[in-house]
């Protein structure tokens, strides 16, 4: 059986989908560290081909995966603490992030060369600072809160954990 913390949540449910968040976390950065350093060395490298191909794998990337984690966390991972005054501006600063990273993003869509590599490290930049606000700020706040909890606000949402986490609850695995 699973222990319940002083909070009435269950401590290793919120552990779990701790730990999932801050992996996927970390597997997101690295994709996206890895596409902009392409990026930026077919530029450097001025090869235009290679620039045009990189640069739409990373749009597709943005697309496909950025861009909708941005979006899930904005429903049941931030309402809770956006509506306690203790986070509320926290949140907003968040979200303002995440509609940076939206208009980076369209940047990156219409330029080339080395715009489009100033458009991509800027995206990395502050990506990397708000998952870093997330990890270290966000995620301990809903974990210390009692009336919040991690685990059933990231419960069924794999653009915020992942495909490959499995939370406790889940009986038929489905995610």
């Amino acid at each position: 059986m699973n222990a319940v913390s002083g909070t009435g949540k269950d401590a290793s449910s919120e552990a779990e989908a701790l730990q999932a968040v801050e992996a996927h976390h970390a597997d997101m950065l690295r994709q996206l560290n890895a596409l902009v350093g392409v990026l930026t060395e077919a530029v450097e490298a001025r090869d235009p081909a290679a620039g045009q191909e990189t640069q739409a794998a990373l749009l597709d990337w943005c697309d496909k995966e950025l861009v909708p984690h941005a979006l899930a966390e904005e429903g049941p991972l931030y309402s809770g603490p956006h509506a306690m005054p203790e986070a509320k501006l926290l949140v907003d600063g968040m979200l303002a992030e995440h509609q940076v990273i939206v208009d980076l993003v369209e940047e990156l869509r219409t330029a080339d060369g080395v715009s489009a590599a100033v458009a991509a490290g800027a995206i990395q930049h502050i990506f990397a600072l708000h998952l870093d606000k997330e990890n270290r700020l966000l995620m301990p706040f809903i974990l210390d809160a009692p009336g919040l909890s991690l685990a059933r606000a990231v419960e069924g949402l794999h653009e915020l954990v992942g495909e490959g986490a499995h939370h406790h609850g889940h009986k038929d695995g489905a995610h």
